[in-house]
């Protein structure tokens, strides 16, 4: 079975202050932990030197929200991969719908960074999905099918090993709307299916795919029992301790179904 990663996506929230008020919080929940999921906070950028000292000897693991294609140089205002290395970083999200709608990221773009973070040995968190018209227009499959050959084209089977990929329906990211538990497994279900067909069945079975779109303490237990939702990318949920870790108990606790 595949262990359950419950991802924390802070966005665009909370300083060094904050930080560390919230992973002290945090860890006094989880002193009685008995493992069960891996557990993953990823703060903005100015905190994560202060996340990364805070969280050893933690169960918690550091990712970072972004990072660039490049090793170094004149790029003002972009992070490189070895310096989130250097921060304790042991994931990166990369292509986040809102990336992708902001700062107009592209799979292609996806893609180098996240060969650089597997050269550096991150592992890259890639996030796909639709937008709801294309939902409406029944364009999920083409859709999320083209975006996962192209964030993972030339990415060997080997390195398949540390992708994680994201399913988060654009529709409903920030908006309070989630997919059903059935909708989402479906989508789950598609990626692994291409991910199989592209590398081989045994990696697509062991490949961890989490729901990003609007996890919150009270769909959290429906989702994360679904067969093929291997855990959360969690935003707003994951700013507050207390609800944070109801979703990660809902993680810890939650009986698989077959949802078709």
């Amino acid at each position: 079975m595949r262990k359950k990663l419950l991802a924390g996506n802070w966005k665009m929230n909370k300083d060094i202050h904050e930080t560390a008020s919230f992973i002290a919080d945090l860890k006094e929940r989880l002193k009685d932990f008995k493992g069960g999921a891996n557990i993953l906070i990823c703060p903005p950028f100015t905190s994560l030197l202060v996340a990364g000292s805070l969280l050893k000897g933690s169960p918690l693991s550091l990712g970072a929200q972004n990072m660039s294609q490049f090793d170094e140089g004149a790029y003002t205002g972009e992070v490189a991969g070895r310096m989130l290395v250097a921060a304790g970083c042991a994931y990166v999200i990369l292509g986040h719908s809102e990336r992708r709608q902001y700062f107009l990221e592209t799979d292609a773009t996806v893609n180098l960074k996240a060969k650089k973070a597997l050269s550096l040995g991150i592992a890259p968190i890639l996030c796909v999905g639709e937008s709801l018209q294309e939902r409406e227009q029944g364009l999920t499959d083409r859709v999320v099918s083209t975006q996962i050959k192209g964030v993972l084209r030339d990415i060997m089977p080997a390195e398949m090993e540390k992708v994680i990929i994201a399913y988060e329906p654009v529709w409903a990211i920030g908006t309070g709307k989630n997919a059903t538990p059935e909708q989402a497994n479906q989508v789950h279900r598609l990626i692994r299916k291409i991910i199989g067909q592209a590398y081989n069945w045994a990696l697509a079975e062991r490949i961890t795919i989490l729901y990003g779109g609007s996890m919150n303490a009270s769909n959290a237990p429906a989702l994360l029992s679904s067969s093929d939702i291997d855990g959360g990318l969690i935003g707003g949920a994951s700013l507050k301790p207390e609800v944070f870790m109801s979703i990660i108990q809902a993680g810890v606790e939650a009986k698989i179904s077959s949802n078709p």
